[in-house]
Parts: structure tokens; C-alpha cells; sequence
């Protein structure tokens, strides 16, 4: 009995001897044909891929050019101004009443001569932030402050249009821009100015910091997308003698480079992007400076962060189909032109990913009957050119900005992953707008004066509206549901956790905008509730 017992379980297979046995099966192997249907969907699904992989690679080729050029970091200006120049602080305004007393306040903390100073508030607020500002103004003229308010009723040209128009009383030879959510460093204008000295300089960018980083995973999430970008890209870009952009705010100008450059233009929603190239391609030369930070507040819920990332994305694709024709005619090196298309037309990922996500669960169907081994030799090198470069670039900029803490980024790498694939819908309603020409209103972003304490978000006003958005990603995240399902029917296990990302992405943005609107309307009838309760009473 025994010796019968021993020899069932040397010969029956064990549950790993099951599992492999499934997952390199080849009983379909040589019976099954590709057919037409199979190839219409696996070409797409694969020339979507090989486009996504080459912005993955440019990933890796921007880590690769940081680190060759490390040591051209920007150091102190090589001159310095004898006599200083005058400057012109703008603060350009939309509806901000929450953060625009606490940037009044910092940005008259600047260390300048006053005499040599001027501060622009320019204000397009139709609601009370108007009057608001006004008196702040007022307060602080009075306390013999160099600071003035225009305030615009016709909002022309949004953002582009009010900077644009303070240019025409700006007494500043340079002019430094700060968004409402911004709190400038005391000596901003005394470490950028003397960049200036060099008469080829048009710009001085500084680094963004973020004064509610902690706030919640969101805003982690988001610092950590946007020192990518300050630290790899900018870093790479401004030391390798590439493009690159000044930021919309947290930098200064050269007035007459604005003017040479053709001026402010509100035919794209990222103004910034659209001047930076227009000036590099009359030969300006920009600075950036990752040394000088400046505090700025994220955004904590997520469809404002949506919005917000939605503008830039449209925008960067507005400057890309208005510019990039001049800039491949233009005479600078190939590889100047290269990293500038790569630059501005990132944003078309998104709607290849709405592709890939249509795709997917035919070409898993088709490719049931693959080997396992077929199948990894194709998607191996196109996941790691992919979705692999997105890891390794956020954490290569997590370590050069926090080397004793950075460790931690690698934990918020799937929150990362599935942040950004809660943008694909609205980003590529914004792409698809931008290269068919659909021109839409300036979408602000809402800012509350938020730290790292929470506040009651319910009482603030400010708040979009999402409409139809969350109910079409918590949609879409069914469908990768339902994907998950059949690839453990299948027994394609290694598929799951990559399916799991976008279930987690597009539920966490449906999900959670849903709530907090929920949360904003439960609590606005309580309080009309009491206020009726209070009238009978």
C-alpha cells in the first residue's frame, strides 16, 4: 500500500508541474492558422505599441543625456550688473480669492529696490476676488509698495491676453511671472537677475516646489510627475543645448525677447510653450536654475488635477501643430529638431492608449492560442521600452532630489502608473481637440491656499463640474475588469497585474470623483436644510 502511495506521488505532477505545464502548453501549436481577423487586430495592436515604445526610449535617451551632461549644471552668472535693472513682477488672476492675499503678501517680501521695482496685479476676476484685490493693493500702495491693479472685464486672450496687455505699462527692462498659487522666494529676483548680464539670456527658470506635497497620495503622485520633469527633462534638455521651456510662471524674462519673439499669443492654450519655442528659434538662449525653487500648491482633488494636466496637454499639442513645421525648417542641428518633436507631441499617447484599451481584449483572444515563449519575445522589449522607462525615469528623479528618502517612490510607482492612466479619456478629448482645431475657453485650475493640513474642501467654492467623465472611466475599468477575468481563465497570469493598473486608474478617478462630488452635495442640502429650518423657526 505504501510502496503504491510513494510511486502516485512521484509520478502525479505537483501544482507547480500544473501550472508551468499550462502556461507553456503548446497543443495549439501548428493546428491553429492565423486568419485575416487575427492580423487585423494584432498589426494595430503592434504598430500602437512600437509608437509608444519610442517615447519610452526617449525616456531612457533623457536619463542618458542628463547623466552625460551632469556637470553642466547652470552655476553662478559668469557677470553681474553694475547698476541693477528695473523689473516688473506680474501677477496674473482669474477668480482666486482663496491664495491671492498670500501671494501679495509674498511677493512683496521680494528683496529689491523699490524704486527699481514694480508689481502688476493683473486681474480678470468676475467674481469677489475683484474687489478683494483691489483693497489688498490699495493696503499696500499705501504702505509704499511699488504695486498697482489692472483689473480686465473681457477676458481677452485669457492668461496670454492680461500679460500681454501689463507689457504696455510694464517700466521693467525684465519680467518675472507668478501664478496666484505661487509663493516667491525673498530672493528670487537677486539670483536671477544677474543672468541677464549676458545680453543673449531671455530667460531664467526656476524649479517648482510644493508646499502641499503630503497633502494625500494624489499630491504625491503629482509632485513626484512634475519633478520628473524639472529635474531629468529640464535638467537634460537646458544642459545638453536643446529647447526647452520656461514654465508660465516661477521665471523672468527679458521684455524686449517677449517682444522680438512676437509677443504673448492666445492661439494655444499653453502661451508659455508657444513663446519659449518662438524665442529659441530667434536664437534666445535659456537658464534654467534647479537650485532656485519656488513654493506652489497641487491640486487635491482629482478633476481639478484632470483639468488642469487636460489644458496642458491640448496646449502642448496646439504649440506642436502651430510650430513644428518652423521648427524643422530651421537651422539648428538635427538633433536639436528630433528632441523638440519628441518634446512637444507626447500627448499622443493618450488617444493610442484609448487604442491599445479597444484592442486588448481581442488580441488576448487571439493570442490564446500563442506559446508562452512567442508571445514574451515580442512583448518583453516592447514593455520595457514602454512602461518600464516611466518607472526608472521617476525614480532616477526622486533620488537626485531626495538621495536620503527616495526609496519611497518606488512604493508610489503603481499609485503613478495608475494616475496616469486615469488622465487617458480627458486627455485624449484634449489632443483629439487640439489637431482638429476645436479652440475651447481657458480651463483654470481651482486653488484653496492648502499647506499639508487638510481643509473642508466642501465649503469651497471653485469646484467642475465632471459631467460625463467619471461614469465613462469607471466604464472603461469594467472592461479591464472583464479582461482580468479572462486572462485567469486563460491562465495568463502575467497579464493581471498589468490589467489590474488600469482597473486601479480608471476606477480611482471615476470612483473618487464621484464621491467627492457626492460629498460636496450631501453637504450643500444639510446646510439649505438648515437654512430653511432657521426661516420657519
Amino acid at each position: 500500500m505504501f510502496g503504491s502511495l510513494a510511486a502516485f506521488l512521484l509520478v502525479a505532477p505537483s501544482a507547480t508541474d500544473r501550472l508551468m505545464r499550462s502556461m507553456f502548453d503548446d497543443t495549439f501549436s501548428g493546428i491553429h492558422q492565423m486568419a485575416w481577423f487575427d492580423w487585423a487586430m494584432l498589426i494595430p495592436y503592434f504598430a500602437v505599441l512600437i509608437i509608444l515604445s519610442v517615447y519610452g526610449l526617449h525616456r531612457y535617451d533623457i536619463i542618458r543625456t542628463y547623466f552625460k551632461h551632469r556637470k553642466k549644471a547652470t552655476g553662478d552668472p559668469l557677470k553681474h550688473f553694475e547698476t541693477l535693472p528695473p523689473v516688473t513682477i506680474q501677477l496674473p488672476l482669474y477668480n482666486e480669492r482663496y491664495v491671492v492675499e498670500r501671494l501679495i503678501d509674498e511677493v512683496t517680501k521680494v528683496e529689491y529696490p523699490k524704486e527699481l521695482l514694480q508689481i502688476q496685479v493683473l486681474d480678470d476676476s468676475t467674481d469677489d476676488t475683484a474687489p478683494f484685490a483691489e483693497a489688498l493693493v490699495e493696503r499696500y500702495r499705501a504702505l509704499g509698495y511699488p504695486i498697482e491693479y489692472h483689473h480686465r472685464t473681457n477676458r481677452h486672450g485669457f492668461k496670454a491676453g492680461a500679460l500681454q496687455a501689463g507689457l504696455e505699462t510694464a517700466t521693467g527692462e525684465f519680467v518675472a511671472v507668478f501664478d496666484a498659487d505661487f509663493c516667491p522666494p525673498a530672493d528670487f529676483l537677486m539670483r536671477t537677475v544677474h543672468y541677464f548680464a549676458d545680453p543673449a539670456v531671455g530667460v531664467v527658470q526656476t524649479r517648482w516646489s510644493y508646499l502641499n506635497r503630503d497633502y494625500n497620495f494624489l499630491t504625491e503622485v503629482e509632485s513626484m510627475l512634475l519633478d520628473g520633469h524639472f529635474i531629468l527633462e529640464h535638467g537634460a534638455r537646458s544642459r545638453a543645448g536643446y529647447f526647452f521651456n520656461f514654465n508660465g510662471t516661477a521665471g523672468i524674462l527679458r521684455k524686449n525677447m517677449i517682444a522680438d519673439a512676437g509677443g504673448w499669443q492666445h492661439d494655444t492654450l499653453t502661451e508659455d510653450s508657444d513663446l519659449s519655442y518662438r524665442a529659441q528659434l530667434k536664437g534666445w538662449r535659456f537658464v534654467y536654475l534647479p537650485g532656485l525653487d519656488c513654493p506652489s500648491e497641487l491640486p487635491v482633488e482629482m478633476h481639478g488635477f484632470q483639468v488642469q494636466q487636460s489644458r496642458w496637454a491640448k496646449g502642448l499639442t496646439q504649440v506642436a501643430r502651430k510650430l513644428l513645421p518652423s521648427i524643422l525648417k530651421a537651422d539648428v542641428p538635427a538633433r536639436v529638431k528630433a528632441e523638440a518633436f519628441l518634446h512637444l507631441t507626447p500627448n499622443i499617447s493618450y488617444p493610442l492608449m484609448i487604442v491599445i484599451s479597444a484592442l486588448m481584449l481581442p488580441v488576448m483572444i487571439v493570442r490564446f492560442y500563442m506559446g508562452v515563449w512567442q508571445m514574451c519575445l515580442v512583448d518583453l522589449p516592447l514593455i520595457a521600452a514602454s512602461f518600464w522607462s516611466i518607472s526608472l525615469f521617476y525614480v532616477l528623479a526622486q533620488r537626485e532630489l531626495y538621495p536620503k528618502t527616495w526609496k519611497r517612490s518606488i512604493l508610489m510607482l503603481p499609485m503613478l502608473m495608475a494616475v496616469g492612466v486615469g488622465l487617458t479619456i480627458i486627455n485624449t478629448r484634449a489632443v483629439l481637440e487640439a489637431l482638429f482645431g476645436v479652440q475651447t475657453a481657458f480651463a483654470r485650475t481651482p486653488k484653496y491656499a492648502i499647506g499639508d493640513k487638510a481643509v473642508n474642501l466642501e465649503a469651497k467654492k471653485y469646484r467642475r463640474r465632471s459631467g460625463w467623465l467619471p461614469y465613462a472611466e469607471i466604464l472603461v475599468g469594467c472592461y479591464f475588469a472583464a479582461m482580468i477575468v479572462f486572462a485567469i481563465q486563460t491562465l495568463n497570469y502575467f497579464a493581471t497585474p498589468f490589467l489590474a493598473l488600469f482597473v486601479g486608474g480608471y476606477w480611482w478617478a471615476g470612483f473618487g470623483t464621484l464621491y467627492q462630488e457626492h460629498q460636496v452635495k450631501a453637504r450643500w442640502m444639510k446646510q439649505h436644510r438648515l437654512e430653511l429650518a432657521r426661516q420657519r423657526g
